[in-house]
């Protein structure tokens, strides 16, 4: 009896210090940053139905993206985020647009930012919507 004890023992000592070295190798990867899927995440612009975001680049103190028009008449946006001024943008139907959103005040390298736009339609009624860009400078 006393020697299948020690067996089971060691046999729990042995799968233990083998789980606490693996343990220990993914908590030294996540310190490092290894583990880290913000590293390899793209920049992404997602705006409203109608309203394309064809491409966008992030700086430290600018938001750049390409707007589409989709919405079936000419529009005049207003876009505006929590960390920068906004700026208003003529797009008529179809037609693409560089807006430059400036004076952001982002830290950290990574950027996540509510994107609002408004504006009226040719019948006078206003609209607002909200889109997101997130991305790293």
């Amino acid at each position: 009896m006393e020697k299948r004890g020690q067996a089971a023992l060691e046999f729990l000592m042995t799968y233990g210090w083998a789980i606490l070295v693996v343990l220990v190798a993914i908590g030294a990867l996540a310190y490092f940053g290894v583990l880290n899927p913000g590293r390899f995440l793209p920049t992404v612009c997602t705006l409203t139905p109608g309203l394309g975001c064809q491409d966008s680049s992030i700086t430290a103190n600018q938001i750049q993206m390409v707007v589409q028009n989709g919405m079936g008449e000419d529009l005049t946006i207003t876009f505006d985020t929590p960390s920068c001024s906004g700026t208003s943008a003529a797009i008529k139907d179809g037609a693409k647009a560089t807006v430059t959103l400036s004076s952001c005040s982002f830290s950290g390298g990574r950027v996540s930012e509510d994107i609002t736009m408004n504006w009226t339609s040719t019948e006078g009624l206003a609209h607002s919507a909200t889109g997101k860009i997130t991305g790293k400078y």
